[in-house]
């Protein structure tokens, strides 16, 4: 009887033993599972966060790409809008200096028939003793050159019972001519002359005071 109940006893302490050894084990292993579980979500979680972030960074690379195609065109256009207007500058200074060419030559060429007819007066005045033919030839010569001025819109400056005015005249000096001359132009001395709306020399007068 005391053999069985020794046995039994023995039966149980070595069940309860494994029980206590077998416990710790599946404890850990369900710990190392749970453990595994989470670092495979974590793992998920990363990739997931990763691809958003790759998901964020390819507009935006996409953006800049697209900016840096647009500084490059607009810098292309820069320097050929320079290109243009360099051309442009050239070709309008080369137009105003064949103009400027252009222009005096015409000029030049209408005033050789006024040098003909004063070469001719010259001959003539050497020949002849009729001062009234020389005086008439120069003032025919006059009269021609004085059409050419105004052909080229330049005019002489009237100064006849003026005002003096310094837009237009120059006093030499002043003289006393009563209190109705005063700031009148009593004399001119020089005429003055317009090209258009522009003096190109002003009238040398003098003034009342």
């Amino acid at each position: 009887m005391n053999y069985e109940v020794r046995s039994n006893y023995l039966t149980m302490t070595k069940n309860k033993d494994k029980k206590q050894v077998e416990q710790p084990i599946e404890n850990q292993v369900e710990k190392e599972i749970v453990e595994t579980v989470n670092n495979s979500e974590a793992v998920n979680d990363g990739e997931a966060t990763a691809a958003e972030e790759v998901a964020e960074t390819d507009p935006l690379q996409a953006k800049v790409a697209e900016l840096e195609a647009r500084v490059a065109e607009l810098e292309d256009l820069k320097l050929r809008q320079m290109a243009e207007f360099d051309n442009f500058r050239r070709r309008t200074n080369k137009e105003k200096l064949e103009l400027m060419t252009t222009a005096g030559e015409r000029i030049f060429k209408d005033m050789l028939p006024l040098v003909d007819d004063f070469e001719r007066a010259k001959v003539a005045m050497e020949k002849t003793d009729d001062i009234e033919a020389v005086r008439q030839g120069i003032e025919l010569i006059y009269s021609k050159f004085v059409g050419f001025l105004a052909a080229n819109d330049v005019k002489a400056i009237d100064t006849t019972d003026a005002d003096f005015n310094t837009d237009l005249h120059e006093a030499i000096t002043t003289f006393a001519a009563g209190e109705d001359k005063k700031g009148k132009v009593i004399d001119c001395t020089q005429k003055g002359y317009t090209l258009g709306e522009k003096v190109i020399r002003f009238s040398k007068v003098v003034v009342g005071e």
